[in-house]
């Protein structure tokens, strides 16, 4: 069951007051989670158990959940931030194309998941499958080295 049928726990997670990512204590990241950049109206996050090398996400800062409730600035500024963040990606993963990927119907906390996509990758010539997550696709220094060249890049 999605978390959007059941209408109360909707309810209560579209709200800043109980947005699970507005009101996250840092011993509730995942384990392998890490915070790579804050931008201006975003920051910027990855985790070494993904199913795909390079993948992050853009998290909002301030609570949203559809960008349409975003005011013009701050629609315009999460744009600068994602170009910003993709130019980093494509030059630190030398990726073929980034794919971009907004959905929140599990957590409604606007945020934008960028996959650098590869020749041969797993999942060339099909969607990405988030679920397919590999806990060795990295190794703690590839994911280190990966952290490291994504703030230089940022900088």
């Amino acid at each position: 069951m999605s978390t959007w049928s059941d209408p109360a726990k909707w309810r209560a997670y579209v709200s800043e007051q109980g947005c699970p990512v507005c009101n996250q204590q840092p011993g509730q990241r995942p384990a392998g989670e890490r915070d790579i950049a804050a931008l201006s109206v975003s920051r910027l996050i990855a985790d070494r158990i993904t199913c795909m090398k390079g993948q992050c996400c853009l998290v909002l800062k301030a609570h949203a959940v559809e960008l349409h409730e975003l005011a013009e600035a701050d629609a315009m500024d999460f744009m600068h931030d994602i170009r910003r963040v993709s130019r980093a990606l494509q030059a630190v993963t030398g990726a073929v194309k980034i794919n971009y990927e907004i959905h929140g119907n599990t957590i409604p906390h606007l945020h934008l998941h960028l996959w650098p996509r590869q020749i041969g990758d797993r999942f060339e010539g099909a969607p990405i499958d988030w679920r397919a997550k590999d806990p060795a696709i990295y190794t703690d220094s590839e994911f280190e080295s990966f952290i490291a060249a994504m703030q230089c890049e940022l900088r």
